[in-house]
């Protein structure tokens, strides 16, 4: 078995970590927030007081942190990832953030002689609990080999995507595709109320033809009766659109539905919505229907 270190034990970190430590790695995990790092010593798992304690040891580091500036910080700063980890070591950074950023640990990790994947993931908090995410890995396919057994723990579609900094790439696309769907969705079911019609039978049937899709699959029912519980948040659905359009201008292309859904976004946080579910912005398509 494999000793990881797993750094970033918040909703999602948390039970992917629980998962390798029932899957026999020695994962030894640290998170600013000590009751995260309480739930992994109660799962099974060792606590660690810092970034350098949690890696010092490890044959593969794992990060999920929430942005940039928290991988920028906990790999590259001076107490961080590669200032600690053995040459050789894998990091695998399964936080959702700018590609660039993934290029450049992926370059210090080279002149450390640290091995590095980038390796977002797909499925929220639930798909971390039942161990059903979604990864998308850009690196060499080495290293993407000897990362494979430990991500198999985590996820059950796990696809070598392209060089580094890939991974963010598909992430960012992923996020623009969900968050355009629950536009579309948001919009349907304002049109079928407006007219009239009931809005679960409706979309019943939709999701039993070509408009079917796994938003409809999950969310048609919670959606209709506006119950928004986060399973994802808008505000971190906004740093993501944020991703989307920054990684568009860095390849120059003019994405403008894009455009309009991260707007949608931006609108459902600055109304207050932030800490709600995606699927909230159904509030921002009834608000600007009149029908709020």
């Amino acid at each position: 078995m494999t000793a990881v270190g797993f750094i970033g034990l918040g909703i999602m970190g948390s039970p992917m970590a629980g998962h390798l430590v029932a899957a026999g790695h020695h994962v030894t995990g640290f998170d600013v927030n000590r009751a995260s790092v309480d739930r992994l010593v109660a799962a099974g798992g060792k606590g660690a007081s810092s970034v350098a304690e949690a890696v010092r040891e490890a044959a593969v580091v794992i990060t999920m942190l929430p942005n940039h500036p928290q991988v920028e910080q906990v790999v590259l700063g001076e107490d961080g990832v590669l200032a600690n980890a053995a040459s050789g070591t894998l990091l695998i950074d399964m936080s959702t953030i700018r590609p660039e950023t993934s290029i450049a640990v992926a370059t210090t990790g080279v002149e450390r002689g640290v091995r590095v994947l980038d390796a977002p993931v797909s499925g929220g908090e639930a798909g971390a609990k039942q161990a059903s995410l979604s990864i998308m890995a850009g690196g060499t396919e080495a290293d993407f080999a000897a990362a494979k057994p430990i991500l198999e723990v985590l996820g059950t579609t796990i696809v070598h995507v392209g060089r580094h900094g890939a991974g963010q790439v598909v992430k960012a696309a992923n996020q623009l595709v969900v968050a355009g769907i629950y536009a579309l969705v948001s919009e349907a079911i304002v049109l079928l109320d407006a007219s009239g019609v009931d809005a679960k039978s409706g979309l019943d049937v939709l999701a039993g033809g070509l408009a079917a899709n796994r938003i409809l699959d999950l969310k048609r029912d919670s959606m209709i009766a506006r119950e928004f519980t986060p399973g994802f948040r808008i505000d971190l659905h906004y740093k993501d659109m944020g991703i989307v359009l920054d990684a568009a201008r860095q390849s120059d292309v003019a994405l403008p539905v894009s455009g309009l859904v991260a707007q949608l976004v931006a609108a459902a946080r600055a109304m207050g919505y932030g800490s709600l579910d995606h699927s909230a912005l159904l509030k921002v398509s009834e608000q600007l229907a009149g029908r709020s």
